[in-house]
């Protein structure tokens, strides 16, 4: 065995050899892969091997993409039959709702270039008569994927790897890792047979690598153990049932090519062929997770006790939509360990806090996605990142929060979700709430419906319904006053908790039955909501923000170098970017700077740990050079409390305590993009006057501890200015009103920010990270915002293609929802940048069909910031 290698690959199923094999392929030649038993032993050999086009993520639908692809010239390359049946991909529709998600989906494969054709229930009968179809809607047609024996492919890769070099070792447990500071020592144990069983002997070896990644499937949590990180992929019991031969399904055959792969996501299953009977694979609820704190010794190539009684339902409705199934006995039966995130999406990218640690753990769908993942992996750790944006896929989407039951039961709650309608607006239910904001209660009890990000709870709207006030006192219109959220005191109104009492949440509503694929139960709110921003005032939570302070004598040299933007001067702040080393996007910062050496970052939310782990490891890296730099993660220290609208001053004067509370809040004393240290009532605020809605406002960032007190004093003051509370979507459709790019959306790794067309952010008479790659790459697209004409009852949600009048197809869109400036829809996206042009008539896809839209200036509303300026 090597003792020194660049790339030590842990993990022989599907996942494992595709990484040892593109990274050989990507001119790696020291590239060793370990097994712990024997190649494809874990969920790899009892996978269906399905290979499913079908998903939401725009990353993911590339990996599966690149998987069909690969998967088709394995057999030229390596003269081994990878056993692929390109028999295609039927997924049936019952109901308007599943089709509106085959549509929008249908426009996430069309920015991919992934094939697809629509069928209707008549067209379906015709071409696979065994299919009952009266009760369909009908359905969308993959013709280019199917299913493929997952040993099979697995074993191809793994010899297109040796024919690359590549050592494959089997039987060698990894036991221990340790960095030296310049590369990996791993501890391994040779494993041998004893009684049936795989067991640990008494040799042992080390094996350094520069390298390593981790594709350990079922055996992730031994991996976080040994590691010392949390790992959110555990096992979920996966079941599918092998009938005997149909013989109505063997007559047809007589004259017929084989069935595609059936599958009624309403009755949560899919179908395939074999052999002359069928394969059911249900996606059931009640399917426990197993192994949350790791395999046990004696489990192997095994299986656990199939529960008929958990997929009675599934198995019925299979029946009905293939009658000929009625008759056939079962053949056979498997019920194994498929690895699942609590979002369904695998882990692929660096480990946290480590260098040269890469995982790929997770895979739920692991066939479809191996091939992918290894390509786009290898790209990552060999270029240095991946031609399209990983992050979605980033282990450290989750934060170290994130327990074991959390992860087990969000497993659990993801499996069942396979087939649930896949609502843009979707919110899951389990193990909410977690992360709470002091003013969560009091949030709910004014009407709040929460939306879920990085673990925190955060507005996403208000159902609300004016209601006539009473009060102690008798009768009382409404208007005026402030109810505590929880009430109580003389003169409480006791029924509502929202501002001066002229609102309450709408009795018994459901978020869950307000999604649709189209303008939701929740839409109208949202409207009311922005309006309000737009014409009064309103006040959002933005507390999971991300927020990092960094002080000492080396913190400017380094944040100079850092970020694109110059840096601002004391008492104001600036928006700026850190980038990849290939120029790409890789976090977008507020920087406050509150003393010469001192400064207060502040980022997306959702990206806590991913903005983190890259900014230590940067200072690391860049403190012998500029000296001394601490930086600590703050996000939960401090409380944001938004505040903006034309009457946004109003309100802060009545709460703020100055020697000339007149002028406090004027352009003079607190001029645009700048931060104060103010006093509202008794709550400390770092006041920064920036407002991602684009109107005039503040952000108010307190002590968490204080929350509740700011709360009350901000709901005391905004009652007589008819201040409205204010939800994330609403501030989502604002903010594209004024052409602000959101990261993970406009802002990734696939573009950079002079592509994202924020030249005015990148300063180009510096030197910063990524300078010298961002000049060389140039813009190949531009970012740019769209108003469209679309249907009366939806608007986009970011994810569909544009085209030019004449049908070509052009770009996407990142963003999409509704303007109530322009009381249309509006969206952003990516187009070539001859067509990024104010005037350029485009088309959007929505609901299966063209609708003409426009491309808009930059910031249609108030393109002069004029408004966000005001004085006062």
């Amino acid at each position: 065995m090597k003792t020194h290698v660049k790339a030590l690959v842990v993990g022989g199923g599907a996942v494992g050899t595709s990484i040892a094999y593109h990274l050989a392929r990507a001119g790696w030649d020291d590239v060793m892969l370990l097994e712990r038993d024997e190649l494809t032993s874990g969920s790899t050999w009892h996978a269906a091997g399905l290979l499913p086009y079908f998903n939401m993520s725009y990353a993911t639908t590339h990996i599966h993409d690149y998987s069909i692809k690969l998967y088709k010239t394995l057999e030229e390359e390596t003269g081994l039959n990878a056993g692929f049946s390109v028999v295609g991909n039927l997924r049936m529709a019952q109901t308007q709702a599943r089709m509106d998600e085959y549509m929008l989906y249908a426009s996430t494969a069309e920015t991919c270039g992934v094939p697809f054709e629509w069928m209707t229930p008549d067209q379906i009968k015709e071409r696979w008569p065994l299919v009952r179809t009266e009760d369909l809607e009908g359905a969308i047609y993959h013709p280019t994927d199917g299913y493929i024996n997952p040993a099979d492919v697995t074993m191809a890769m793994a010899k297109g790897a040796r024919q690359r070099g590549v050592v494959i070792e089997r039987k060698w447990q990894v036991d221990g890792y340790e960095w030296t500071g310049s590369e990996w020592r791993v501890t391994l144990t040779k494993m041998v047979e004893k009684g049936g069983n795989l067991v640990a002997s008494d040799e042992q070896t080390v094996v350094t690598a520069e390298h390593v990644v981790t594709a350990t499937g079922n055996h992730a949590q031994r991996t976080a153990k040994l590691l010392g990180i949390k790992i959110p992929a555990i096992p979920v019991e996966h079941q599918f049932i092998v009938t005997e031969p149909d013989p109505m399904l063997v007559e047809y055959r007589k004259e017929h090519g084989e069935h595609p792969v059936l599958r009624d996501a309403d009755a949560k299953w899919y179908v395939r062929e074999e052999r002359g009977g069928w394969i059911l694979g249900p996606y059931e609820r009640n399917a426990p997770a197993r192994f949350e704190y790791g395999v046990p010794d004696s489990f192997r190539a095994d299986l656990f006790p199939l529960d008929l009684e958990r997929i009675e339902e599934e198995y019925m409705s299979m029946i009905h939509r293939i009658p000929s199934t009625e008759t056939v006995g079962l053949k056979d039966d498997f019920n194994g360990p498929i690895c699942y995130t609590p979002d369904g999406n695998p882990l692929i990218g660096p480990a946290p806090g480590m260098r040269n640690m890469w995982l790929a753990e997770g895979f739920s769908f692991g066939i479809t996605a191996a091939g992918g993942a290894g390509y786009y992996l290898a790209q990552m750790m060999v270029e240095g990142e991946a031609e399209i944006d990983m992050a979605s896929l980033d282990p450290k989407r989750y934060g170290s929060w994130m327990t074991t039951e959390f992860a087990a039961r969000k497993n659990e709650e993801c499996y069942e979700h396979v087939y649930i309608l896949h609502h843009p607006d979707e919110e899951r239910e389990a193990c909410r709430p977690l992360r709470t904001a002091p003013a969560y209660d009091r949030q709910k009890a004014a009407g709040a419906q929460f939306g879920w990000v990085n673990g925190w709870e955060r507005p996403n709207y208000y159902a609300i319904e004016p209601v006539v006030r009473s009060t102690d006192d008798g009768p009382r219109p409404e208007g005026g006053g402030i109810a505590p959220a929880l009430g109580g005191g003389s003169g409480a109104i006791r029924d509502t908790a929202y501002p001066g009492g002229q609102f309450r949440p709408v009795a018994d509503f459901s978020d869950h039955d307000a999604r649709s694929f189209r303008r939701g139960a929740w839409w109208q709110y949202a409207v009311e909501e922005a309006k309000a921003v737009r014409e009064g005032v309103g006040l959002i939570d933005a507390t999971a923000f991300t927020k990092h302070r960094i002080w000492g004598p080396g913190a400017t040299a380094f944040l100079d170098w850092f970020t694109t933007n110059k840096l601002p001067r004391v008492g104001r702040i600036n928006l700026t970017y850190a980038l990849t080393d290939h120029g790409t996007t890789r976090t977008e910062y507020t920087i406050v700077r509150e003393a010469e050496n001192d400064y207060y970052l502040v980022s997306a939310g959702a990206w806590t740990a991913y903005d983190q782990d890259y900014l230590y490891k940067a200072i690391e890296d860049k403190e012998p050079e500029y000296g001394r730099i601490n930086a600590q993660e703050v996000t939960t220290q401090w409380g944001v409390f938004a505040i903006a609208g034309p009457k946004s001053r109003d309100v802060l004067a009545e709460v703020i305590k100055d020697a000339d509370p007149e002028t406090a809040l004027s352009n003079k004393r607190f001029p645009w993009l700048t931060m104060r240290n103010i006093e509202l009532g008794m709550c400390p605020v770092k006041a920064i006057r920036v407002a991602y809605t684009g109107e005039l406002g503040w952000e108010l960032h307190h002590p968490i501890e204080m929350q509740n007190y700011l709360w009350d004093l901000l709901m005391e003051a905004g009652a007589k200015h008819g201040m409205k509370l204010v939800g994330a979507r609403a501030q989502n459709w604002l903010r594209q009103e004024k052409s602000y790019r959101a990261f993970g959306t406009e802002l990734g790794r696939d573009a950079t920010p002079l592509e994202a067309d924020l030249p005015r952010f990148v300063d180009l008479e510096k030197d910063f990270f990524g300078k010298e790659k961002l000049v060389e790459t140039g813009v190949r697209v531009k970012c740019c915002t769209l108003l469209i004409d679309g249907p009366d009852d939806a608007d986009p949600w970011g994810r569909e293609a544009l085209y030019t009048p004449d049908g070509t197809r052009v770009g996407r869109l990142t963003s999409g929802g509704y303007s109530v400036a322009f009381n249309k829809s509006i969206g952003m996206g990516y187009v070539s940048p001859e067509l990024a042009v104010e005037g350029t008539r485009l088309q959007v896809r929505m609901q299966n069909k063209l609708w003409d839209a426009v491309v808009t200036c930059d910031s249609p509303y108030d393109p002069k910031n004029e408004v966000i300026r005001k004085d006062g």
